[in-house]
């Protein structure tokens, strides 16, 4: 391996470092109604996420309050040595992709059939670090 190479290759690390992921893979609820409590905290410190997430009155901002949990959890872990409060947590990337589809029939008139499509979602989210000291 060259030198630029490691040297680029210890830059990407430690911006990486800065970072945490949490991924929430087949959730029950339509990627629509997931996308407009996910609009809402894109950006956001954690704080005043988690502030959010909990006083929502909609189903799926308690799935992404837990997911949010999950994603600080896994940023202390990786930065064990330093402080949450100090480290200005946000919420860089929150992203609602559509998951699996369940086809159902519903009985209609006439001897027909409408289909009824119950739709998941997977939903990604990043969270960035404005300062990080050890």
């Amino acid at each position: 391996m060259g030198k630029r190479k490691r040297e680029t290759a210890l830059v990407a690390k430690e911006a990486k470092k800065n970072l945490a992921f949490a991924k929430l893979n087949n959730c029950p609820t339509s990627p629509r109604k997931m996308r407009l409590v996910a609009d809402q905290v894109r950006g956001e410190g954690i704080v005043k996420a988690l502030a959010i997430l909990k006083f929502s009155p909609k189903e799926p901002s308690k799935k992404l309050e837990k997911l949010l949990l999950s994603a600080i959890a896994n940023w202390q872990a990786k930065n064990e040595s330093a402080d949450v409060e100090k480290a200005e947590l946000f919420v860089k990337e929150i992203r609602v992709d559509g998951g699996n589809m369940l086809k159902r029939l519903r009985p209609a008139p006439q001897g027909r059939a409408h289909r009824i499509r119950k739709r998941s979602n997977h939903v990604t989210l990043v969270l960035g670090a404005n300062n990080i000291e050890n």
